[in-house]
Parts: C-alpha cells; structure tokens; sequence
C-alpha cells in the first residue's frame, strides 16, 4: 500500500512565471513547477534520461524539453513525447489556492 498523499504548500504564486519552470523542495525531494496559461504543473526535477534538472529545460506547450539532450514529457500526464527520452517523468497535482502554490505528495 502506498503512503497517503498530502497537499503541501511550496511556495507562492509570485514565484511563478508564464511559460518557466522554478525548482522547490518537497518533503526532501526536488519537484519543478512549471506554469503554463496560468496553471500551476509539478513534475519531479531530474530528467529520466540524462540526469538533467528540468527546472532548467525549455516549454512549449504542456512540453518541458531536458536541457541536456532535449528529450520531452507531457507536463500532465508525465509522459516521454520525444527521443531520446523513453521513460516518463513523475508528476504531481498542483493548484493554487490563497495566493500560494500547492502539490499533492506523499510524504517522505
């Protein structure tokens, strides 16, 4: 069984930007918020091909494409959408809500 999922405050809406990516530290793990029409978006942070921190890869779309060797995912679902990346990214519900940026994780 897995642990329950919690919505945790991460940081606040200021800190996000239309069409970029910031890296936030959930529960010891690195997430990046990526904001796209408005819309608040997490994945984890390392790419699953290279190793590379997404909070520093480029969006197009409801893309983020790895800044190492411009594999993609599909911030909504986590999806691999383009080579060399095959392995999907974890993401993570966001929302916002007073003002703040909040992810649904399990702790730990």
């Amino acid at each position: 069984m897995s642990a329950a999922k919690e919505w945790v405050d991460v940081t606040s809406e200021d800190n996000l930007f239309e069409g970029a990516s910031i890296a936030v530290i959930v529960h010891d793990r690195e997430l990046a918020l990526h904001c796209i029409a408005g819309v608040p978006y997490a994945s984890d942070n390392i790419c699953t091909h290279g190793a590379a921190r997404l909070c520093e890869g480029f969006i197009e779309g409801h893309e983020i494409e790895c800044p190492l060797h411009q594999g993609r995912f599909d911030l909504r679902s986590g999806q691999a959408m383009g080579p060399p990346a095959t392995e999907p990214i974890r993401v993570y519900p966001a929302r916002l809500k007073g003002g703040r940026v909040w992810v649904e994780i399990a702790p730990g």
